[in-house]
C-alpha cells in the first residue's frame, strides 16, 4: 500500500502545474458565476470574495514551480490573501457570506501544510516520501475545491458555520 500511494503522490507531482491551472480556473468561474447572480441584488458580497480568491490564485499562477522557495511563496500568498481577506470584511462585508469562514479555514489550512512542506524539505532535507507529503497532496486539491464549491453553493456543507456559531455562543457556567 505505501509504495502505491508514494507512485500516486509522484504522479500528482508530475500534473501539478495543471491541477494548479484547473484551480485557477474554477475560482474564476466562481468569480464569473457570483458576478451574473449578483446582478441587480443588493449583497455582493459572494462576487467579492470570489473575485479576491481568483486574483490571488491567478497570481499565484506565476510562482516559478522549480525555485527552492516554491513552498514559502505559496505560503505568502495564503497569508497575504487571508488577510485582504479580513481587511475586506472590515471595510466593505456588510453581511458575511457562509463562505468567508470557510476561506479563513481554507487558506489557513492549506498555509499550514505550505508551511510543513517547506520545512519538511528545505530546512530538515528531507527528501523521501512520507504520510505528509501524500497528506499534503490530497489535502490541498479538495479543501480548493470545498471553498470554490462554498462559494457557489452559499450553503454550510461541513457544518463550520455551525461548528462556529456553538463554540461562541457557548455560555461558560459558574463554578460552584
Amino acid at each position: 500500500m505505501g509504495r502505491f500511494l508514494e507512485d500516486l503522490f509522484w504522479s500528482l507531482a508530475q500534473i501539478s502545474e495543471l491541477l494548479g491551472i484547473l484551480i485557477t480556473w474554477l475560482f474564476v468561474f466562481t468569480f464569473l458565476y457570483n458576478l451574473s447572480a449578483a446582478i441587480n441584488k443588493p449583497d455582493n458580497s459572494r462576487t467579492q470574495l470570489s473575485f479576491i480568491m481568483m486574483v490571488s490564485y491567478t497570481l499565484s499562477l506565476y510562482i516559478d514551480m522549480y525555485t527552492s522557495l516554491l513552498y514559502l511563496q505559496l505560503f505568502a500568498f495564503d497569508v497575504v490573501t487571508i488577510a485582504v481577506i479580513f481587511i475586506w470584511r472590515l471595510c466593505l462585508g456588510k453581511a458575511i457570506p457562509v463562505g468567508f469562514y470557510y476561506l479563513i479555514v481554507g487558506l489557513c489550512i492549506n498555509a499550514s501544510l505550505f508551511m510543513a512542506m517547506h520545512i519538511d524539505i528545505i530546512v530538515n532535507l528531507n527528501y523521501e516520501f512520507w504520510w505528509l507529503w501524500m497528506f499534503y497532496g490530497f489535502s490541498t486539491l479538495i479543501v480548493d475545491f470545498i471553498m470554490a464549491v462554498v462559494l457557489i453553493v452559499n450553503k454550510d456543507i461541513l457544518g463550520l458555520v455551525k461548528l462556529k456559531n456553538t463554540v461562541l455562543n457557548h455560555k461558560i457556567k459558574p463554578v460552584k
